[in-house]
């Protein structure tokens, strides 16, 4: 465990079952996005995955987390930045912020499994997101693992993380609401959703040297 926040140490080994929407969002929508990266657009549009999840006992921690993040690039390299994002750990909070920059906050959740899925977060008495999952038959287990980068703002530096994941998908039909700070998607146009059950994810280490916590970072231009 790192420190007096009491977050495990990288990387993160977890397991659990996850509901991934993808939308097609406005570009002007967007939250800040971290520094040196674009946000992969098709026809003027973002594109933008939202996720529930139900991080299980067995991983490193259990939680229930919400979360948005869009496709970017910088150079020739792609990934994502997660530009809002809520669990109901306070050891997730801090370790994601701390670790990689995500920028996780506090929420309450709801979650049901099943063929139907349902899930709710909400921060206080404001609703962040909602979704029902109607998924279909299990699939067979990923034969390869699925490989990605979160590229976030870390103590004023781009910090790279490699993001390895694998489960069961099958495909779902979603139906979404959100509010709050989260209220920019209600802009977006869905793409699709899947449903990943039993997943195992390795999270980290990250990849880029950022400058240590509590360290002296110039401003931009000095």
């Amino acid at each position: 465990m790192s420190g007096e926040a009491g977050y495990p140490d990288e990387p993160w080994d977890l397991c659990g079952h996850g509901y991934v929407s993808l939308w097609l969002v406005p570009e002007w929508a967007l939250p800040e996005l971290a520094p040196g990266v674009r946000p992969v657009t098709v026809a003027g549009r973002a594109v933008v995955g939202t996720a529930f999840v139900d991080y299980l006992p067995g991983g490193l921690l259990p939680y229930h987390e919400v979360l948005a993040a869009v496709m970017v690039r910088r150079g020739a390299r792609f990934g994502l930045s997660i530009t809002d994002i809520w669990v109901d750990s306070p050891a997730s909070r801090a370790g994601g912020r701390e670790l990689w920059g995500i920028p996780k906050e506090l929420a309450a959740f709801g979650m049901a499994h099943g063929r139907v899925a349902r899930a709710r977060a909400s921060e206080g008495d404001t609703l962040l997101a909602e979704a029902e999952v109607r998924s279909g038959p299990v699939g067979l287990r990923m034969p390869f693992p699925v490989v990605g980068t979160a590229m976030q703002t870390l103590r004023g530096a781009l910090a790279r993380t490699p993001i390895r994941a694998r489960g069961r998908l099958s495909l779902a039909k979603s139906a979404w609401r959100f509010g709050g700070r989260l209220g920019w998607l209600n802009f977006g146009r869905p793409l699709g959703g899947i449903a990943v059950r039993d997943f195992e994810m390795r999270f980290g280490p990250r990849h880029q040297r950022v400058p240590p916590s509590g360290a002296c970072v110039p401003p931009s231009g000095a």
